[in-house]
């Protein structure tokens, strides 16, 4: 029978447009309906928002055509320190360093705002002629029968594919239309995000403060920025918040310390509650979950958008090489595959960024002496910490083609 495209994604966030252009280099055509309008998509104003990119990440962005016209635009992470304390009191004399000289592949990851990146791909998108681009449309209804998946727009149109994939969000309703359920947990924390400007520079080092109430993260941006992901109680989250940007600089001045020297608020501010949200399948009929809709992750380590991004490569590698065996790329055996590839790392990173919030997001005298002594033995072995930098860097386990830089 004859289909719309091969491939329905629905959401045109950064995990869709991605998908949709992994898809057309294998040689399926892609249908990516988008909520948003064009102009919120390609909205060039610096909001604040960014993301960290795992040197794995970069490299499936590379080997799909779209590293060149970012780079530019991306700062390089040669550092990460890990450190644990109390607001103004600073860090522990255990510091955790990762260096990325201790690596021969290079940086460790990049940082890169969310309007370059969507921009990029929606400049791809729009240079790719098997994809077909839907903003400000949304789904009603869809339906997954033996041969096809179909979706039903607001504006009433009906579309069908070979395929239906969610990277519509953590409230999916792509997963909520095929029955699969989530397990969530709530953290109890909301995380303050936004962008600094500091007199000094940062030398691209990333730096990871555990305070009682919860993490700092300080991501270095391009000049002398960097990127704010601070998480605090439901409660002192929202009253911070609501506070001026002189009173919010004044809160924030003592957890981040002068070590940049006077800092500035350099774009919006946002807040997010957080919660561990994971979809009890990443598969039903003729269908698969892909990034959040798939699993929301606490932004402790900044793997969500990388989690994403494997769960790209691993699905376009999948349905690659079964289009290439003559398959139904739909089929319970081929979506199978790609559950099964995924599952084992979802669940593995849920764990650890769920132990490592609760062991330090605490002022338990106990736990703090427990922590600060793992930080500094694990400092001081040099094969401990060249695996942990692998690891961020996402260079360990069974990673996709795409995410070793090579092509499908």
């Amino acid at each position: 029978m004859t289909y719309d495209s091969d491939i329905l994604i629905v959401g045109g966030g950064l995990n869709g447009p991605l998908l949709a252009l992994a898809a057309a280099r294998s040689g399926f055509s892609a249908t990516v309906i988008d909520a948003q309008s064009a102009q919120a998509r390609r909205a060039d104003n610096f909001d604040g928002r960014s993301y960290a990119l795992a040197l794995a990440s970069q490299r499936m962005l590379a080997a799909l055509g779209l590293w060149d016209r970012l780079a530019p635009e991306a700062q390089p992470m040669h550092d990460i320190k890990v450190s644990d304390g109390r607001a103004g009191e600073g860090p522990s004399p255990f510091v955790l360093h990762f260096d990325h000289h201790e690596i021969e592949e290079g940086p460790m990851g990049f940082m890169v705002e969310d309007r370059h990146l969507r921009r990029r791909l929606l400049d791809a998108m729009a240079d790719e002629p098997a994809i077909t681009h839907l903003p400000g449309e949304t789904v009603t209804a869809q339906e997954t029968d033996s041969r096809r998946a179909g979706v039903t727009l607001d504006s009433g149109r009906t579309l069908t594919g070979r395929l239906l994939i969610g990277c519509d969000g953590r409230a999916s309703g792509t997963a909520r239309r095929a029955g699969i359920t989530r397990t969530e947990h709530d953290y109890g924390q909301t995380a303050l995000v936004c962008a600094i400007g500091h007199a000094r520079p940062h030398d691209g080092c990333a730096h990871q403060f555990f305070m009682p109430a919860g993490p700092l993260a300080i991501l270095p941006l391009t000049g002398n920025r960097s990127s704010i992901v601070w998480s605090e109680s439901h409660e002192q989250a929202a009253a911070i918040n609501a506070l001026s940007d002189a009173d919010y600089l004044e809160i924030l001045r003592p957890r981040f310390g002068d070590f940049l020297g006077e800092i500035s608020l350099a774009g919006a501010r946002f807040s997010y509650p957080l919660r561990l949200s994971l979809a009890d399948a990443l598969t039903a009929p003729r269908l698969a979950l892909v990034g959040d809709a798939a699993h929301g992750l606490h932004p402790i380590a900044g793997q969500g958008l990388n989690a994403g991004f494997r769960d790209i490569a691993a699905l376009a590698e999948v349905l690659t090489l079964a289009a290439r065996r003559g398959e139904d790329i739909a089929s319970p055996l081929v979506l199978d595959r790609y559950a099964a590839w995924r599952r084992f790392d979802i669940a593995t990173l849920a764990s650890a960024t769920d132990v490592f919030n609760r062991l330090f997001s605490n002022d338990n005298p106990i736990f703090r002496a427990t922590r600060d002594i793992g930080l500094g033995l694990v400092n001081a072995v040099p094969s401990l910490r060249r695996g942990f930098i692998r690891e961020a860097a996402g260079l360990t386990g069974d990673a996709p083609r795409l995410m070793q830089g090579k092509p499908l």
